[in-house]
């Protein structure tokens, strides 16, 4: 039965089937756990002492996937079949799951039964759980906040019936002592984020604390799958950007702009990556995107830029743009909610003494009271550009032509005087309509749109988005021709920008 199991033909996989479902603690799919899996030493597999931990299983793909090759790789260890599963299973694979339910479902995965101490278990424990450890946790309060992961006390304080969401990798300041000994390998796909109460707020990014967890248990190979967002670094992940491009014992990232490049069922904003850190050879990063299908790869340093540079052939233009030492847009953008003015409102449909300030909304234009605006005193009698604080389409993903719709068409110039909500971000304060008319112009272009989703990992639009964009001399029109000319683009250069960009409405 085990060899049946492990060496057969599956088709259709039931672990492809569960990787189609939509969640924020996304299934992986098998082709994609071996992936990363061939990033490893192969070495490592035909080694009897090799452990390997799977820090948040959920289908337990890859502990099942481990387990196959290690079956092959020790076969001239331990000929009998028995022996070389009981020896894998109870001495080299390990994992902890993230919810009860997971727990079972990896152990059916992996054992072939979710209670590895029964009959039908492919190799047998003693215990119920075997080394697919499952612990219910709680999160330690301070503030209004879990001290551990940051969730708020608000949305997970439960009842005991309901899942917490405390996983236990993260939520302990000592995580070797989970299964007391040494890992050589640490593979999975962590929990992304956690929802919020409050529809006005993001998730919170949680999988980086995973990451540094993993990499707190000093082994030789940790390697995992999370959301490219952190290439940008903001919602709390500014440090942890640091930490990684920073860090040389990085050695390779394969990158997915379109996460349903990975995941063909799931919008992940910003695209999603996997990683392998070398605990013991440090050197540049091979940095891997797949557009497509298609693989463009390329050697460098994470940290050449403040952002990390996900396109390899955009490597060069903003080495050219860099070269020039010119101020950034970023510099006249707008924090997020430029007046403090909230979505929701609206204003009155009719100007008066009382609702005499011109607010700008996704509804039109309305008027509200002069005290209504808590901020942005700077940008209020000026000119000023407006924007869509949302910047990108369907998830940030690309169209069906393979290109990114960057900048909604929702742009104008605003008038000294006149304000709008915290859907929009505004470039200001500006001297003149003429400066103002010029910026619009400029921001429109292919050239400003590129450099934007060079550091868009999400739907939204901050100052950082903006940090890769020159300032220009206002005084004259620009147009992708002069751009280009100005910063001596290649007509392979130019292509990639117009490849990648749609037109805009």
């Amino acid at each position: 039965m085990a060899n049946d199991f492990y060496t057969g033909v599956y088709n259709p996989d039931v672990l492809s089937c569960i990787a189609n479902l939509s969640n924020d603690e996304v299934f992986t799919p098998p082709d994609v756990a071996n992936r990363m899996l061939d990033m490893l030493p192969q070495d490592l597999f035909t080694d009897p002492n090799t452990k390997f931990l799977d820090p948040a299983t959920k289908s337990g793909v890859f502990l099942r996937e481990i387990a196959k090759r290690l079956i092959v790789g020790l076969e001239p260890v331990y000929p009998d079949l028995q022996e070389r599963i009981d020896h894998i299973f109870h001495e080299q694979l390990y994992g902890i799951a993230i919810t009860e339910l997971t727990s079972l479902l990896s152990r059916r995965s992996v054992y072939c039964s979710k209670y590895p101490n029964s009959i039908y278990s492919v190799s047998k424990f003693d215990s119920a759980q075997g080394n697919i450890r499952f612990k219910r946790m709680r999160h330690r309060w301070q503030d209004g906040k879990c001290m551990f992961c940051g969730a708020s006390q608000k949305e997970y304080e439960r009842d005991e019936v309901l899942e917490s969401h405390a996983y236990e990798l993260i939520h302990t300041t000592r995580p070797e002592e989970i299964f007391k000994m040494k890992f050589d390998v640490i593979c999975g796909n962590p929990p992304y984020q956690l929802n919020t109460s409050d529809a006005s707020k993001q998730a919170k990014p949680i999988y980086h604390l995973f990451v540094r967890q993993a990499k707190k248990l000093n082994p030789r190979y940790p390697t995992m799958i999370i959301p490219s967002r952190w290439f940008a670094g903001g919602m709390g992940l500014d440090s942890f950007r640091q930490e990684m491009m920073s860090d040389r014992n990085v050695r390779s990232i394969t990158d997915f702009a379109n996460a349903k490049d990975c995941f063909p069922q799931n919008s992940i904003s910003g695209g999603v990556c996997y990683f392998l850190w070398d605990r013991d050879n440090a050197g540049p990063c091979r940095f891997i995107n797949i557009i497509d299908g298609k693989e463009y790869s390329m050697e460098r340093s994470l940290n050449e830029f403040p952002v990390l540079v996900r396109y390899n052939e955009a490597v060069s233009i903003v080495r050219k743009i860099a070269e020039k030492q010119e101020p950034s847009v970023a510099d006249i953008v707008s924090p997020i909610s430029p007046f403090g003015i909230p979505t929701k409102v609206r204003g009155s449909n009719i100007k008066s003494k009382i609702y005499s300030v011109p607010l700008h909304t996704s509804a039109g234009v309305s008027y509200i009271k002069p005290e209504e605006i808590i901020k942005g005193k700077d940008y209020l009698n000026s000119y000023k550009v407006l924007l869509s604080q949302t910047g990108a389409e369907h998830a940030g993903e690309p169209s069906k032509d393979g290109k990114f719709r960057v900048l909604t068409s929702t742009m104008k110039v605003l008038e000294p005087g006149e304000v709008c909500t915290h859907s929009y971000l505004v470039l200001g304060p500006l001297e003149n309509a003429a400066i103002a008319e010029s910026i619009l112009d400029y921001i429109k272009t292919f050239f400003v749109r590129f450099l934007v989703l060079l550091a868009m990992t999400s739907i939204h639009l901050t100052k950082t988005t903006f940090l890769f964009v020159p300032m220009q001399d206002f005084s004259e029109k620009w147009t992708d021709e002069k751009l280009y000319a100005k910063y001596g683009l290649s007509d392979e250069e130019i292509a990639f920008i117009e490849s990648m960009i749609k037109p805009m409405d």
